[in-house]
């Protein structure tokens, strides 16, 4: 090989050739970021308790209660979560309101019953239950205009939000109508928002 052919292979070489990265720099920046996100789902986590704790005073929920009436409708679908009734943002999470889960829903004479595989199962009786209606929305979680069946019912002294989506969502006109149709007082106007 002729000097000049040595030189342009080496000139060839230095043009391919890429800068090493340190592999202990990268190893420190995903070590970081592993740290950064775990932070910040403890931070999420610790959010989550303080609301708990805040709402303690909610009590706790009624179970279903023996020999049930005969079902005037029954679905399954998506249990997405409870409010405060008129503040579809204010997430509640004590009892396990807040943890979403499948359902199992039965309206009876009785009242409403939440069957929820994973979370905890519920009973609203029908003198606490004050109307149900169509709504797009409920606390992290938005649909369609009319896709979501949320319910309004009294507990304690407090007024609640619960919204559901069943898996056939054409059924969700008649919950609203017979939900509504449990409470004189309540009249069509005021089950639409």
């Amino acid at each position: 090989m002729t000097p000049a052919v040595i030189q342009l292979a080496a000139e060839a070489a230095e043009r391919q050739s890429a800068e090493v990265t340190e592999v202990g720099a990268r190893v420190a920046w995903v070590v970081g970021l592993v740290v950064f996100i775990a932070f910040v789902y403890w931070l999420m986590r610790q959010g989550w308790k303080w609301r708990g704790a805040l709402q303690s005073d909610l009590p706790e929920l009624p179970t279903t209660p023996d020999g049930l009436p005969a079902h005037r409708l029954a679905l399954t679908g998506r249990y997405h979560g409870s409010t405060t009734a008129g503040q579809w943002l204010d997430r509640i999470v004590a009892h396990g309101l807040g943890v979403r889960s499948r359902v199992e829903l039965t309206l009876t004479d009785a009242g409403l019953d939440v069957v929820r595989p994973g979370a905890g199962d519920f009973f609203v009786p029908a003198a606490q239950l004050r109307g149900a209606r169509l709504d797009k929305g409920i606390a992290g979680k938005v649909l369609t205009e009319g896709g979501l069946l949320v319910v309004t019912w009294a507990h304690g002294d407090k007024l609640i939000d619960s919204g559901f989506r069943s898996d056939r969502a054409a059924e969700h006109a008649a919950w609203v109508e017979a939900i509504n149709l449990m409470n004189p007082s309540i009249t069509t106007e005021g089950a639409e928002r």
